[in-house]
């Protein structure tokens, strides 16, 4: 039973979202503000966390800043209608994914076990074959599924599931260009729709990451109009 970490100063939406998704088998754990959650991740992970970006004592923001200090785990933002900047945002601060204020439960519900889903075959070993296998080179990158973790000339990088899968897919083929929907099919459900500026915030963060490590890093190319590519190194 995967838990779920649920966070919003709107009981409302703490109460009728839990309820929905202790239905559909979650195990669920609310909290009214950022600082709670907190606290509480710092005791004891979730699987994933669901979280509104505008909340007393600590915002979705900040919360997800201080997150990520640690943890790589799925997060869902939940955003106030037409509020594209919270969007936007949201992504390039290492969200996995939004939802949009007044919002569908069964949306949610869909949204979150895809992305279950993800982390799970990320996670999940392939019986019969030798880890080697699974280890993708490309000149100074090193990725490895099976420890979900990522190496830029010997540097660990820390990415989210949305940004590892993204980074795979793009280098298992160097040279070649990905579109905005094949990568879209790669991070995402085919009943899950995202826009363009999804995988361009993703994207971004992405490189942002890889120059963390290495400000000269330029292996992903953006061909305007068209996609993306690996360049290898």
């Amino acid at each position: 039973m995967s838990r779920i970490a649920l966070v919003d100063d709107d009981r409302n939406i703490l109460t009728s979202v839990s309820m929905t998704l202790e239905a559909e088998g979650f195990e669920v754990e609310t909290y009214n503000d950022g600082q709670s959650a907190l606290d509480a991740f710092n005791r004891r992970l979730p699987d994933m966390a669901v979280l509104d970006i505008k909340m007393p004592r600590m915002d979705g923001m900040d919360l997800l800043q201080r997150l990520r200090q640690k943890s790589s785990m799925p997060v869902i933002f939940l955003t106030s209608k037409d509020d594209e900047i919270d969007e936007v945002l949201g992504l390039r601060m290492g969200a996995d994914d939004y939802v949009k204020k007044p919002f569908s439960q069964r949306l949610l519900v869909e949204r979150i076990r895809a992305l279950l889903r993800r982390q799970e075959a990320l996670n999940a070993d392939e019986a019969g074959e030798p880890e080697t296998a699974q280890v993708l080179t490309r000149g100074e990158l090193v990725m490895d599924p099976l420890r979900h973790s990522v190496s830029w000339k010997g540097l660990d990088v820390s990415l989210t599931v949305t940004e590892f899968l993204l980074l795979q897919a793009l280098a298992q083929r160097p040279g070649f260009v990905k579109s905005r929907d094949q990568l879209m099919d790669v991070a995402y459900d085919d009943q899950v729709y995202v826009d363009d500026r999804t995988i361009d915030s993703h994207i971004k963060r992405l490189r942002k990451k890889m120059r963390s490590v290495d400000s000269e890093f330029s292996a992903i190319e953006t061909l305007y109009g068209i996609g993306y590519r690996y360049n290898e190194e």
